[in-house]
């Protein structure tokens, strides 16, 4: 082989090793933009699902002592996701701030106080009790969604981060590693 046919493999295999590097870092990008996006979506769904608990809890559906529970943790919920949203980005660091406690607590309140006996009678009573167990067992499942889906893009995201090109080529910048959000959602059962 000549000089030439040397010269010309070795830009070949550079420009293809240049795209490939150029397509992971795009992917990289995008994956850690729907990350984000799906982080937005799960605070937002704990948002609706605090205020749905927080519409229950005044209804007078149920019992002043359950109600005051369930006011009591959905409100420490809300509290929780405002004071980190004006304290720190939402996405920045996609970090969940400690709010797994606090969400897990609001789903043992719901959970106590729900099943059984007093959903049962909430959830027959119709009336504004009825239509906010309703909105709750919507925004509950939109919540096990939002999460289902931030978890699996987070294992995307790090399958791919695990690759040594990415790691040897430092592609995925100085972004950190995004976590799961573990945290009880399980929904009422009655």
């Amino acid at each position: 082989m000549s000089t030439l046919e040397w010269v010309a493999i070795t830009l070949a295999v550079l420009f293809l090793l240049a795209w490939y590097l150029s397509y992971s870092a795009a992917r990289l990008d995008r994956l850690h933009a729907k990350v984000e996006g799906a982080l937005s979506a799960l605070d937002a769904a704990l948002v609706r699902r605090a205020e749905a608990a927080l519409e229950l809890a005044n209804s007078g559906a149920l019992d002043p002592a359950t109600g005051f529970l369930l006011a009591s943790a959905a409100s420490e919920s809300l509290e929780r996701t405002t004071e980190r949203t004006f304290e720190q980005d939402l996405l920045e660091g996609q970090h969940f701030a400690g709010r797994e406690g606090v969400e897990s607590e609001l789903t043992e309140v719901l959970v106590a106080a729900l099943s059984g006996e007093v959903g049962r009678h909430v959830e027959s009573g119709g009336g504004p009790g009825g239509a906010a167990l309703e909105r709750l067992d919507a925004t509950g499942l939109r919540v096990q969604l939002a999460r289902r889906f931030h978890n699996d893009a987070v294992k995307e995201v790090q399958r791919v981060r695990s690759k040594r090109a990415v790691r040897w080529f430092r592609l995925a910048g100085h972004a950190e590693l995004p976590q799961t959000v573990e945290f009880d959602d399980s929904l009422p059962r009655r």
